[in-house]
């Protein structure tokens, strides 16, 4: 039969696996999110560069355009001598080409590293909510089981009770019964007593050892033998009666203990545990 501290710690380390469980994947997706929040810079700081080749090159198409609008009639031609020489910072085709590769390279990069670690938290999503369902379901089991249990134990402590008290009120008759018995054996001991008081009253040559001086000395002797075993189970009985309450109290206390118990378990634990997030809930963000 366990103690209430038993239990505590019993339901403690029922739910403990659960705990370090939720730790677990707390801290993966939270190293996610970093990771994911990190891969969104980078997509970004990508964004921009090629916004700004995109921007460029519709810049330089439109001035493209224009100069190829020019001709000799044109009214908007000057002369521009200084023109002639190369820019010192001027690419070259392939330098520009290369460039454009390059930013199409790494876009192209960041968008298939960002597919893999949508996969890849699709993934710890997924495993996490199926490790959550299964631990879930093991540690509601746990406590679907020790509720039985307890249940159990306390029906049978509940028994044993009814049991005792039926024993109490046998034994407080039997002590009743005793007590008038000896009331009753002392009654006829004192008559044969006062019997034999009176007869040592007898003058001279009456007193006489007869028959029922006799009879009167065994009645007595009898009567005292008898009141002493019945004092003694009395004794026994009246101590019977101690230990029979003792167990009661301590039978009270175990009941109260399982009812506590059981109150904790399916009232509080199991009412808190249908909150519970299901797993279209955890895996909410995919909706």
């Amino acid at each position: 039969m366990r103690s209430s501290s038993e239990e505590v710690k019993l339901r403690m380390l029922e739910v403990s696996p659960e705990a370090d469980l939720i730790r677990d994947i707390r801290d993966l997706l939270k190293r996610t999110i970093i990771q994911a929040a990190t891969q969104i810079r980078s997509n970004r700081i990508q964004k921009e560069n090629c916004e700004l080749d995109w921007s460029d090159k519709v810049e330089t198409y439109n001035i493209d355009d224009k100069c190829i609008g020019y001709c000799s009639d044109s009214t908007d031609v000057q002369s521009h001598p200084s023109s002639v020489k190369f820019e010192e910072n001027a690419s070259t085709p392939k330098t520009w080409a290369q460039f454009s590769h390059d930013n199409i390279s790494r876009a192209e990069q960041e968008k298939l590293a960002s597919v893999q670690l949508r996969s890849l938290i699709n993934n710890i999503i997924h495993d996490a909510s199926e490790d959550l369902r299964m631990q879930r379901a093991a540690v509601s089991e746990a406590f679907d089981s020790h509720c039985r249990e307890l249940d159990g134990a306390k029906l049978r402590l509940e028994s044993h009770l009814q049991q005792i008290l039926k024993d109490i009120g046998d034994e407080e008759a039997n002590i009743e019964n005793l007590k008038k018995a000896i009331r009753d054996k002392e009654s006829f001991l004192k008559v044969a007593q006062t019997r034999l008081y009176d007869r040592s009253c007898r003058p001279n040559v009456e007193l006489c050892r007869d028959e029922p001086q006799f009879r009167l000395v065994n009645e007595v002797e009898g009567l005292t033998v008898f009141l002493e075993a019945l004092k003694r189970k009395l004794m026994e009985s009246e101590q019977n009666l101690k230990n029979l309450e003792e167990t009661r109290m301590k039978l009270e206390k175990e009941i109260a203990v399982k009812a506590n118990s059981i109150f904790i378990d399916r009232q509080k634990c199991m009412g808190y545990r249908v909150r519970y997030p299901v797993d279209l809930e955890v895996a909410s963000y995919q909706q």
